[in-house]
C-alpha cells in the first residue's frame, strides 16, 4: 500500500461516514487526498494522519470523537491491520506486511515518476538565480545558488509546478564599458585601466576578439570599443554557459537587461506605475513611492540627469515577468542583498500584485572551501570551473544541496574526496551502485523479477525488520519531495536519501537476494530483488533532483 493509496482510502472512508450520517460535514470540506506521514516513533504505527484535528470543528465535534468514528471505518480497509487514536485525535495506522511490501512493486512500476506529485499543479513560477555579471567567469560566490537554484527548480517541477529557470544578464551599465576598456587595453599591451578587470581571462577574451575581428587593432578606440564589447561579451557568456552545463545547471531563459533598455521597457514601466498613482517627481528626478508598501525609503527610478537607475530596471524586469504570465516570481539572491527584499516586494505591490503571494525572495549565505586556490586565470577569485575540476560536480552539488541555504557553509575537500561512509555523497552514491551490483549478481544467479513473463512477487514475504525499515523510508520519499518543494528546501531530499542509504546497507547485510550456493531460487529471492530495484529507483530519482549522478558501479 502506497501512501497515496492510503490517503485516497481515508478520503473514501470520510465520504462514506458523511453519507451515512455518522459525521456532520459538508462534502466540499473533504479533501480529495488526506495527508499521511510517518510517525516520529515507529512504535506508533506505519502512518499517521491529523485529519480529525483538521475537520472536527467543522463537524461540530471534538477531534477524538471524530477520530473514533473514522477509526472504525479505517480498520475495514484491506491491508490495514490496526488503527489507534493518540493524543488529541491523531490516527496512527499500521498496515500488514503484504500491504507494506506491495510498495516495492509499485515503486519499480512507477519508475522515474515515483515521488512526483501534483501539490503545486497549476502554479506558474519564474525562478531567477545566479545572474552573474557577464564581465568575468563564474566563481565560488555563484556556486551555492547555481546548485540550490537548479535543485529547487527540480523539486518544484516534481511537485507539478510549471517552472521557468531564468538567468538575468546584467549587460547594461558602466561595468560593460569598463569590461570593454579592459579588453581593449590588453589587446594593445597597455595596463588595465583604474577600476578595470584584471586576470588572464581578459587577455584570453582579447585573443578571441582578435580571432573574430583580425583588424580590430587598426581601428580607432572609439570604433573598436563597441566591437570589443559585443565580441568579448559573447565569448564570456559562452564561457559562463559552458561552466553551468558542466555543473549540470540548465536555464530555460537568458534574459538581457540591455534588451529592456533597447525596447523602451523602462520608460513603459515608469508610465504604467505612474498611471497607478505610485510615481512622483521631485528635484528633477522620478521616484517610486515604495514607502507606501513597507520600504524604508522611496526609490529613484530616473535620475535628474535623465539616466535610469538599476531600480528602474528591476521594476521593468518584474513587469516583464508579470506580462509573460508568471504569477509567482522567485528571486534567489546572495547574502549581501537583504536590502533588496523590501524594494522588490514594493515593486510587486505597486504593480498590483500581492507581495505575500506573487513574489518570494530567498537569501543564501556565503560558502567557502578549505584549501581552495585563487584562479590562475582570474587572479582574485576562486572559479567554479576550478572547483568542478578539483572536487567533481557531484561532490560539490550534493554538499551544497544538503544544507539550508540560509546557513553559512564551509566545505571540507579532504572529506569530499574520501571513498568512505564519512563522505555523504559517496555514502548515497555507493548505496545506489551497490544496489545495481546486487541486481547484477542476482540475475547472474538466476533471480529474475518475472517468471515465464509474469511478475513473481509476494509482498507478504518482506517481513524482516530491516525490510520494514527500508520500506518505511521509501514510502516517505514522496512526502519529503512535496515538503522540499513547498519550503524550497532540497536539503530535505539529500538527508532523506542518506536515511534510505543507511536502511539499504543494513538490509543488504541482513537479507540475501541471491540464493546461497546450490540453493534453489525462490519467490523470496525474487521479491527481494523487487525491493532492491525499488531502492535503486528512489535513490536515482532523489539524486536527479539534486543534479547528482547515480553511478552503476563505484
Amino acid at each position: 500500500m502506497t501512501p497515496e493509496e492510503l490517503s485516497l482510502a481515508i478520503s473514501a472512508c470520510l465520504k462514506d461516514a458523511v453519507a451515512a450520517g455518522d459525521i456532520d460535514l459538508a462534502a466540499s470540506a473533504i479533501p480529495a487526498e488526506v495527508r499521511v506521514e510517518r510517525p516520529k516513533n515507529r512504535d506508533h504505527g506505519d502512518w499517521a494522519t491529523n485529519i480529525a484535528l483538521q475537520l472536527a470543528k467543522q463537524a461540530g465535534t471534538n477531534p477524538r470523537e471524530f477520530a473514533a468514528v473514522l477509526s472504525s471505518r479505517l480498520k475495514s480497509i484491506d491491508g490495514v491491520s490496526a488503527v489507534d487514536i493518540a493524543g488529541p485525535g491523531f490516527l496512527n495506522i499500521t498496515v500488514d506486511a503484504a500491504a507494506a511490501g506491495a510498495l516495492a512493486k509499485a515503486i519499480v512500476e512507477a519508475g522515474k515518476d515515483y515521488g512526483t506529485n501534483t501539490a503545486l499543479a497549476g502554479r506558474t513560477v519564474n525562478m531567477e538565480f545566479v545572474s552573474a555579471n557577464p564581465t568575468g567567469p563564474l566563481h565560488i560566490g555563484h556556486t551555492r545558488w547555481a546548485a540550490l537554484g537548479d535543485s529547487i527548480a527540480r523539486v518544484l517541477r516534481a511537485s507539478g509546478a510549471d517552472v521557468t529557470a531564468e538567468y538575468y544578464i546584467n549587460d547594461a551599465g558602466s561595468q560593460m564599458n569598463t569590461f570593454a576598456n579592459s579588453v581593449y587595453s590588453r589587446l594593445h599591451g597597455l595596463p588595465v585601466p583604474d577600476g578595470g578587470y584584471p586576470g588572464q581571462y581578459i587577455a584570453e577574451l582579447g585573443h578571441e576578439v582578435l580571432t573574430a575581428h583580425p583588424d580590430i587593432r587598426e581601428l580607432t578606440e572609439v570604433a573598436a570599443l563597441p566591437v570589443i564589447r559585443a565580441a568579448a561579451y559573447e565569448a564570456q557568456m559562452k564561457d559562463i554557459k559552458a561552466t553551468l552545463a558542466d555543473f549540470g545547471v540548465e536555464f530555460d531563459v537568458f534574459f538581457s537587461e540591455q534588451e529592456l533598455h533597447d525596447a523602451g521597457a523602462i520608460e513603459s514601466a515608469v508610465a504604467r506605475l505612474r498611471e497607478q498613482g505610485h510615481v512622483f517627481d521631485d528635484g528633477g528626478a522620478v521616484w517610486l513611492r515604495t514607502t507606501d508598501f513597507g520600504d524604508d525609503k522611496d526609490r529613484v527610478m530616473i535620475r535628474a540627469n535623465g539616466e535610469p537607475t538599476y531600480f528602474a530596471a528591476d521594476a521593468a524586469y518584474y513587469l516583464s515577468k508579470k506580462d509573460r504570465g508568471f504569477t509567482e516570481k522567485i528571486y534567489l539572491l546572495g547574502a549581501d542583498h537583504h536590502g533588496y527584499i523590501n524594494r522588490l516586494k514594493a515593486i510587486a505591490a505597486a504593480a498590483g500584485d500581492d507581495p505575500e503571494v506573487n513574489i518570494e525572495v530567498l537569501i543564501g549565505q556565503l560558502v567557502s572551501v578549505n584549501g581552495a586556490k585563487l584562479s590562475k586565470r582570474a587572479g582574485n577569485i576562486i572559479e567554479l570551473k576550478d572547483l568542478i575540476d578539483w572536487l567533481g560536480k557531484d561532490a560539490v552539488r550534493y554538499s551544497l544541496a544538503r544544507f539550508p541555504a540560509d546557513s553559512p557553509l564551509t566545505l571540507d575537500p579532504e572529506l569530499l574526496k574520501k571513498h568512505s561512509n564519512e563522505n555523504p555523497v559517496f555514502y548515497v552514491q555507493y548505496a545506489h551502485a551497490r544496489s545495481r551490483g546486487a541486481a547484477r549478481n542476482a540475475v547472474a544467479a538466476g533471480v529474475e523479477r518475472q517468471v515465464d513473463g509474469q511478475d513473481s512477487f509476494d509482498a507478504s514475504l518482506l517481513d524482516h525488520a530491516t525490510e520494514n525499515e527500508l520500506l518505511s523510508y521509501l514510502g516517505s520519499y514522496p512526502s519529503i519531495v512535496a515538503k522540499a518543494a513547498e519550503l524550497r528546501e532540497p536539503h530535505r531530499v539529500a538527508r532523506h536519501l542518506e536515511a534510505i542509504a543507511g536502511a539499504y546497507h543494513r538490509w543488504y547485510d541482513a537479507c540475501r537476494i541471491a540464493p546461497m550456493g546450490e540453493e534453489p531460487v525462490t519467490d523470496l529471492n525474487r521479491t527481494r530483488l523487487w525491493l532492491n530495484d525499488a531502492t535503486s529507483q528512489v535513490l536515482a530519482n532523489g539524486l536527479d533532483l539534486l543534479g547528482v549522478s547515480a553511478p552503476e558501479r563505484m
